[in-house]
């Protein structure tokens, strides 16, 4: 069934629903504490149950293996050809479609296969074996490179050449809602003649996306960039917790590590890029032109929407702090994956690369406490009368994400976390 052709299913869906029939995203969910893990997909306020129609036959034309849909992870699903990606994507929107009677008529099929999403238990959706995360915001390596080098030396010499990165902790990437305990670690201020131990005081979130690896490569093979899309799967929120006072006496020479380390947390529905194909957008202008390896047929982005609120311990409401945009990054994901395999580096299904820090233009779309702030100088007024200049135990910080079509939201939910005190220990 083709893409502009399915407006509407059976389903209700608000016209602000993140998940109507156009996005359709995949994730892992129980539909109670006593079930196994199984994979759904979102349609409005329900998840369809995969597992349920992968038993009774109706994806055993077009994927031979057993049970892809009944394990607690989507690597295997993931793993297909993207041809089977998008068939499988073909047969769920005809079903969910108002005109198809084959779901919508059938009680004891809907009964058994949709459940209520506030009944359903989401669990993380990939076996990630590893993370990698960018530094690709033009924007947000500036402001940084301008609070610590001065504004002559912004970007360091590489940056406008390559997409910087480093490689993250894979075990400590977290499902949206498990709190975040605080970090401690080793700082130093500017004044002490020796570093001390403690609860990091500078806590930070970075407002991100990161995009799954479907179909990996052969080590010693790189991905090329125009084929570069075809190995990935789809993407997610990402919000990378940050410990600013550990990472700035930790990161030089070989940067990031225990400041990043603690607590990466990620979205639970993974929206495929069939989804995003209607919302590409043409990305920055980039000035110097890339190397020949990192120059793509097409120069596009994503327009994603992104949202980034603040509840803090003492409000039930929550605040927006910041509002930016995915297309706002100067290097794009088929540019990233195309990088990092350039030396022949293997990637593997379920692995993860995100984004780094998508901050826009004016400050009101930083994608970090340390910009919003500008390292704690300019504390953030919220409605309710408090300040913050970072982040403090009790807060929970909100980040969402959408595409706005014609009626309809393609979205990602939320990733969300709440700052639990350091453990004493």
């Amino acid at each position: 069934m083709s893409e502009n052709l399915v407006t509407k299913s059976f389903i209700n869906v608000d016209k602000d629903s993140h998940f109507p029939i156009q996005n359709l995203p995949y994730g892992i969910f129980k539909p109670d504490a006593n079930s196994h893990s199984r994979a759904g997909t979102a349609i409005g306020e329900f998840v369809l149950d995969l597992s349920v129609l992968e038993t009774k036959g109706f994806f055993k034309d077009i994927i031979s293996a057993v049970n892809v849909f009944s394990n607690d992870s989507l690597n295997s699903f993931m793993s297909l050809e993207k041809v089977t990606h998008k068939e499988v994507r073909n047969i769920l929107q005809s079903l969910l479609n108002e005109n198809n009677p084959l779901l919508r008529d059938d009680e004891n099929l809907k009964k058994e296969c949709l459940i209520p999403v506030n009944k359903c238990i989401m669990c993380m959706p990939v076996h990630i074996g590893d993370y990698t995360d960018f530094y690709s915001s033009k924007e947000h390596a500036t402001n940084v490179g301008i609070m610590f080098r001065g504004k002559e030396n912004a970007l360091m010499p590489n940056w406008l050449h390559l997409p910087v990165a480093y490689h993250g902790r894979a075990s400590s990437v977290i499902l949206s809602g498990e709190n975040i305990i605080r970090p401690k670690g080793q700082t130093k201020a500017d004044t002490a003649e020796i570093p001390s131990f403690g609860p990091s005081k500078l806590l930070d979130f970075e407002l991100e996306m990161g995009f799954f690896i479907g179909k990996g490569n052969k080590l010693g093979h790189a991905i090329p960039v125009n084929e570069a899309a075809d190995h990935i799967f789809g993407m997610v929120l990402v919000n990378d917790w940050s410990a600013r006072d550990i990472q700035k006496w930790e990161y030089v020479p070989l940067g990031p590590f225990l400041a990043k380390n603690f607590a990466t947390s990620i979205s639970p529905w993974i929206v495929t890029l069939d989804a995003l194909e209607p919302f590409k957008s043409v990305k920055v202008i980039q000035n110097p032109e890339p190397l020949p390896y990192l120059q793509s047929k097409d120069n596009w982005s994503y327009d994603i929407k992104l949202d980034v609120s603040l509840k803090t311990g003492q409000s039930n409401d929550s605040f927006i702090i910041s509002k930016s945009n995915f297309k706002n990054l100067y290097w794009d994901i088929c540019q990233q994956l195309a990088h990092h395999t350039v030396t022949g580096c293997n990637m593997r299904t379920g692995d993860l690369l995100a984004s780094g820090t998508i901050s826009g233009p004016t400050k009101d779309s930083y994608g970090s406490m340390l910009e919003l702030t500008w390292r704690g100088e300019e504390p953030i007024k919220l409605p309710n009368g408090e300040e913050r200049k970072f982040l403090a135990d009790g807060d929970e910080l909100i980040i969402s994400g959408y595409c706005e079509g014609d009626g309809y939201r393609v979205g990602f939910g939320e990733v969300t976390g709440k700052i639990l005190p350091s453990v004493l220990n």
